[in-house]
This record gives structure tokens, sequence and C-alpha cells, in this order.
């Protein structure tokens, strides 16, 4: 199975981290304001769904969402010269969506032009490792229908969540004073709100179209592998969810990131890798060209590259689109792909690893090939 086309799209409105600081609703304290410099995010671009200004009550509009999918999808098939009448499967994936159901790949089946009948499928709430999913799923129907072609959509669209939440936030503490709190619902408010702040400067928005098949030419995907919740609660070391609140038609968002999601990140990758190459890992871990990795932020991608003993040029791409996107959640790895394919000298045979990882919590690993 081959990746031919990779086509990325993100929203027109980009703001800078110091704009950002800006916009945000209150004084951020300098070690904070440290914390948010350290995640290794300089801009972002971001739907930007409902002005915090609003007082009254802002029903998400799913439009800007549909249309950035839109554009990404209808380039990879006017790049590739695939009419939509030519894709035997659409797989829509994403985590955030202003409409809980029906999911995003009915929203475009008909919008993109593709058959009232066409065969597609939804993945919500798959984070970092959307994308190794989706080819997972694209390799399970090329296997029964060869000679089909396989559109992926990866939404990275997280702005539904992040923006909103910190709207009406009065102030936001330093992770010293926080730790000094006794008093434990206290603290848990302010932790909530500390998590917020991050969140809010660490994601922006993006969408990837990614046209895979059996005939065309491009980066052959070699194999793919996964690994889910080695322990029970390792599932809620991150998570976004609905909270209710004490008035009629309202709901809250509570989301959560673990200290040990670093930690996390290097032991499930490195079960991943073990898996995917066997007794080959060190040796091909040592050849590979490039590494496309998933972009959770700077400390985290310097973690893994440690661990791993990988050059730091080998990461650079994965760097490169942290700090000029943010975290796209699952869109980050085929964005970090496309960067290497377009920018990087590759040659016949080169070897790219591909890391996924995140909430769930999860972690996937791809062999791919030029």
């Amino acid at each position: 199975m081959q990746i031919s086309r990779i086509s990325p799209s993100v929203p027109h409105n980009s703001y800078t981290t110091a704009e950002m600081m800006q916009r945000f609703p209150c004084e951020l304290p300098e070690a904070v304001k440290q914390n948010v410099l350290n995640l290794g995010v300089s801009k972002r671009a971001l739907i930007d769904s409902v002005p915090f200004q609003s007082k009254s009550e802002s029903v998400l509009a799913e439009n800007p969402l549909v249309d950035l999918c839109f554009d990404a999808c209808t380039n990879a098939m006017d790049q590739e010269g695939i009419p939509p009448s030519k894709i035997g499967y659409f797989i829509a994936t994403y985590d955030a969506n202003p409409i809980l159901s029906p999911g995003l790949s009915q929203l475009l089946v008909r919008k993109i032009g593709l058959n009232a009948y066409a065969k597609n499928v939804n993945a919500q709430g798959m984070a970092s490792t959307a994308f190794p999913k989706a080819l997972l799923l694209a390799e399970d129907h090329l296997a029964r229908h060869p000679r089909d072609n396989v559109l992926i959509c990866v939404s990275g669209v997280s702005s539904y969540w992040f923006q909103n939440q910190v709207r009406g936030i009065k102030s936001v503490s330093e992770m010293r004073r926080i730790s000094e709190i006794r008093n434990d619902a206290e603290k848990q408010q302010e932790i909530r709100k500390w998590t917020a702040a991050m969140e809010y400067f660490l994601f922006g928005d993006g969408v990837v179209a990614i046209i895979v098949s059996n005939q065309n030419g491009g980066v052959m995907v070699r194999k793919t592998v996964e690994v889910t919740n080695v322990l029970e609660r390792d599932c809620l070391a991150g998570y976004s969810r609905l909270s209710s609140l004490p008035t009629p038609f309202t709901f809250g968002l509570h989301s959560y990131l673990d200290k040990d999601i670093p930690t996390l990140g290097v032991k499930y990758t490195d079960l991943a890798l073990k898996r995917l190459l066997g007794k080959n890992v060190r040796e091909t871990i040592r050849r590979s060209r490039k590494w496309a990795v998933h972009t959770g932020s700077q400390k985290i991608l310097n973690a893994l590259a440690e661990h791993h003993g990988v050059d730091a040029d080998k990461f650079k791409e994965s760097h490169d689109v942290l700090r000029d996107h943010g975290n796209l959640s699952g869109a980050s790895l085929p964005f970090i792909l496309d960067r290497i394919i377009r920018t990087s000298k590759l040659t016949k045979n080169d070897a790219i690893m591909m890391l996924g990882y995140g909430w769930g919590f999860s972690a996937a690993a791809s062999l791919l090939q030029v």
C-alpha cells in the first residue's frame, strides 16, 4: 500500500504566541509564561469559532471545519488526478466536532462529490494515533478491493475545545504555588486552569487529506502496529470529557493532562517499535533516514529522541511543525510526513519511522519506505 498524495490545509487566522498571550482573558505570571514558551510553539492557525466577548449561549458552527476538510480533500483528488467517483472508501478521523452526531464523514460525503452510496467511516477520539489507525483501516479495505483508491481526511481541529474552555478565567497560578495549596478542591481547580492555559497555547488547527492505494507511486507503508492501555488506568492519563452545569441545556468541558504523559510517551513508543521491528529494532532505528513523530510538545520530542538514540536532525520536521502549527493532534503525523517528502532529499528505499502517541493511552508505529 502506498501513500500517493498528502494535502494539508490550515485556517487563514494565524497567531503568534505573543498575540495569543494578548488574547488570553487574564494576565499570566512570568513562570506560567515560561511554561508556555517551553512548549516549543511559535505560532498556530485557528478556526476562531467563538469570540471571547460573547455573553450569551453560542452554538458552535461546524461550517469552518467542514470547509477546511473540503479544501484538503478536493486538493488531494485534484493533485492526484482522481475524480470523486474513483474513491472506493472514505475515512474521516477527528476528535472535536461541534456536531456530536452525525459524524464528520457524513457531513463531507456529498460536499466533496462522493456518491451517496459511497463506503465511509468515522474514527473519533483516536487523538494522536488517528493517522496510523486510518492506514490500518485502509489496508484492510485494499486487501479486499486492491484496485480501489482510499481517501483519508484527518482533522486536527481542536480549538472548539481548547480555545473556548478558557473563557472567563480570571487568574492562572504557577505550579509552585499550586503545589502549596492544602485544600484539595481549590488545588484541583487551579490545576484545571493551568492545564486549560497550556492547551490553549499548545494546540493549533489543521486538516490533512491523504490518498492511498495499491497502484499509485509514493511512499510505501510496510507495516503498522499499535499498543493501547497496557495498564488499566493509563487510558485516563489525558482526556477531554463533558461536564454538566446547574442550568438547563448547559454543558462544559473537563480536560486533564497527567504529569506522567512524557514518561508514558517513551514507554508506549518503545513497546510499539519493538513490536513493529522485532529483533531488528536497533538496526532499523539506526538506518532510518527520517522520523515523523507526533508533536506532543518540545519536551516530549526531546525525550523520545534521547531515549531512542536518534540524531536531532532526523526529528527536525517534527520540531518545525510544532513550532509553526502547534500540536495538531491526529493531523500532526501527515503534516510532518508531507514536510519530510517535500523538503528532504530522499532516495529510493530510504526508511521513515512514524510514531504517534497520546490519549488513550496509545502509541502506533509505522515503517515507511520511499
